[in-house]
């Protein structure tokens, strides 16, 4: 097979907040910006499209990720390449990221450094929300027009010529 990334056939959590608890113990905690009194959490991991997409929050940042799915096999990346994946909520940028114990994974960034205001409890709420809004279908306010052209433009209102 190529060289690549496999997929994790579980939810790969677990590995993932080890992984950053190590990075947390080794290179992060002495930065002014680390908050030690905020968990390093794999927040909702869940399956979409064969991909694991999850919140990861540490004491130093919120990210959105994507891992590889069951039986997936992604081609390897060079890191740091951006990509903007399609997501129901829209279209998401990505960032290759590596890590030893996890391979390549994308991580949009949604908050680093940490807001110093926020608690523990905010912050892992705010991460498994982000999975849920990201997994969500986007609001459409049903007053505009599906197709903005000219035509549907004219065509809108009792006003019109």
């Amino acid at each position: 097979m190529p060289e690549g990334v496999n997929g994790f056939t579980v939810d790969p959590s677990n590995l993932l907040e080890a992984a950053f608890q190590s990075i947390a113990d080794t290179t992060m905690w002495a930065l002014p910006f680390y908050q030690p009194q905020i968990p390093v959490k794999a927040c909702k991991f869940k399956l979409y499209e064969h991909q694991w997409l999850g919140g990861m929050l540490t004491p130093w940042m919120l990210s959105l990720l994507v891992l590889p799915g069951p039986d997936q096999h992604w081609e390897k990346r060079a890191i740091g390449q951006k990509l903007a994946l399609s997501l129901p909520c829209g279209n998401v940028r990505f960032m290759v990221g590596e890590m030893e114990g996890i391979g390549q994974y994308l991580a949009c960034s949604l908050m680093s450094p940490l807001e110093r205001h926020l608690t523990a409890s905010q912050l892992i709420t705010a991460a498994e929300q982000t999975v849920q809004m990201a997994l969500a279908l986007p609001v459409r306010n049903t007053t505009e027009p599906v197709n903005p052209s000219r035509r549907a433009l004219f065509g809108r209102g009792a006003g019109h010529a």
